[in-house]
């Protein structure tokens, strides 16, 4: 027990230390490490005795542990502060170019032109004016011959095509090949002379975190250079194009990148920028772009002399693993491609491959979803085998599977539909393979197909749509055109037919 007295004098010696210990805050760190030396010393005398055992003793007079410090480095040199991005810029952006593509379109010269009562009380029909419309967009030049690498939606409907050359050179253009499911097209320069180009790169050794330079002409202000780092691979569902294998880069790309160039650090070719995820129509740094090893394969395709860019045929229809699914075959989590589909004497078909097996590897590469085994399937090509990693009900197996080129469609079973009746002016075809997979249908399936409806013919008044599937007519089932022509060419006083649109079966009647 500390006398009254004792403890008087105690308390204003606190203090004193209370408010000492508050200056330090206002002088240098080295004269503030001294004075807490000191003070630690004063206050163990002071509370010498106040404080009881030696453990509390320890425990005060144990300085706090010191926070790690951040290892920081000075340059070592002047090239060290000097490092920059321009000479990998100076490389590459010569074969980024800048893709023109005009339209004509006709517009009627009044919105009432063609309406019967307005011509009847204002005059007779005004003749249609056409217009020129024209966009812009970007373009990657990949062999010295001039072939150049844009999006398909930078060059739809275009009747003229312009490149221009980051030096000021302009040159005319034809298109190679285009296609729309996977959004790009190739041109060839018409023009002699070696042009600058970027090479292709490794897409599977694109890794998270990996920095990303996007050239292109944003916005038409001239050609532009981001830099970013690789947000995400294999991204699908981004709802661009029926591909869903990019590669997503918070790099800022905007309105006119698309068909530029993402670069790495080799000044190799990552991917062709073609989308951004925007509210606004600006940047919001997630930005996709389509792997090199695609675009080159499409290429590769239209030197060739191909028009059409196809994947190998691999005779099965595979869809996404859901979670009740992976939970129903004990899975850790929802990956893979389920097969729901078989074709008969397929390549799949012939390897063992069956319906509800699941597949999570193509050649030693993870299989995540359905369009990354699309990805694998484009970049390796037909008449090639390749090893898939199974999971059946019998456990895991690995599957050896002969890729094939898809079989050629037969002329005589694709036809213009003729005649008063709901299908009249319609291009139909019998259900193949290719196009099937065109069409994202089931290989197994087999039937008549609707392809293209003219909005005049009396199947567009009707409301048929391209990829109908004609399933029945007048209770008639539809197996291939030369039956459908027949039904048809029999008339009816009314038509009772069904057709499949997106997984629904539809039926009508019209008298």
């Amino acid at each position: 027990m500390i006398p009254y007295r004792a403890r008087l004098r105690v308390v204003p010696l606190v203090l004193l230390a209370i408010c000492v210990l508050t200056v330090p805050v206002l002088v240098p760190a080295m004269a503030q490490t001294k004075i807490e030396d000191s003070l630690t010393d004063s206050i163990g005398k002071i509370f010498r005795g106040v404080i009881g055992g030696p453990e509390d003793k320890a425990a005060l007079n144990t300085p706090p542990a010191a926070a790690p410090e951040l290892q920081r480095e000075v340059p070592g040199s002047r090239s060290d502060m000097m490092q920059s991005f321009s000479p990998l810029v100076k490389a590459t952006a010569p074969a980024v170019v800048n893709v023109y593509a005009d339209r004509l379109v006709q517009r009627s010269a009044s919105p009432f032109a063609g309406d019967p009562f307005f011509e009847r009380f204002f005059g007779q029909r005004m003749p249609n004016r056409t217009e020129k419309q024209s966009s812009l967009g970007s373009g990657v030049i990949v062999q010295a011959n001039g072939i150049v690498v844009t999006n398909y939606h930078v060059i739809e409907g275009a009747d003229d095509i312009r490149v221009a050359l980051a030096d000021g050179r302009e040159f005319q253009s034809r298109v190679l090949l285009k296609d729309e499911r996977f959004d790009l097209a190739v041109l060839k320069i018409d023009g002699d002379g070696s042009f600058p180009v970027i090479e292709f790169g490794n897409t599977d050794s694109i890794e998270v975190g990996d920095i990303a330079l996007a050239i292109g002409n944003p916005f038409g202000v001239g050609q532009t250079v981001t830099s970013g780092i690789v947000s995400a691979v294999a991204r699908n569902g981004v709802g661009v194009s029926d591909f869903g294998f990019f590669i997503q880069t918070d790099a800022a790309i905007n309105p006119g990148n698309s068909g530029g160039a993402l670069i790495d650090m080799n000044g190799r070719l990552m991917g062709i920028n073609t989308a951004i995820f925007s509210r606004s129509g600006g940047s919001n740094g997630i930005g996709f772009a389509i792997p090199a090893s695609l675009v080159r394969a499409v290429v590769e395709t239209a030197e060739s002399g191909g028009e059409v860019f196809e994947r190998p045929y691999i005779g099965a229809t595979f869809e996404s693993v859901t979670s009740d699914i992976a939970e129903a075959l004990g899975l850790g989590r929802a990956a893979g491609a389920l097969v729901s589909d078989v074709a008969d004497n397929g390549p799949a078909d012939s390897a063992g491959l069956r319906a509800g097996d699941i597949v999570v590897g193509f050649n030693g590469h993870p299989i995540e979803h359905p369009d990354a085994l699309g990805y694998r399937l484009a970049t390796t090509g037909a008449n090639t085998s390749v090893a898939l990693d199974v999971l059946s009900r019998k456990g895991h197996k690995t599957v050896s599977i002969a890729l094939q080129a898809p079989p050629a469609d037969d002329p005589r079973d694709r036809r213009t539909l003729a005649g008063q009746n709901p299908f009249g002016g319609a291009l139909v075809s019998n259900i193949t393979p290719r196009l099937a997979e065109k069409l994202r249908m089931p290989s197994s399936l087999r039937g008549v197909v609707v392809t293209e409806v003219p909005r005049q013919s009396l199947a567009g008044r009707y409301g048929i749509l391209p990829g109908d599937l004609i399933a029945e007519i007048n209770g008639v089932e539809i197996a291939n055109v030369d039956i459908l022509e027949q039904v048809l060419a029999e008339g009816a006083s009314f038509w009772q037919f069904e057709v499949v649109r997106g997984g629904r079966r539809i039926r009508q009647i019209l008298r």
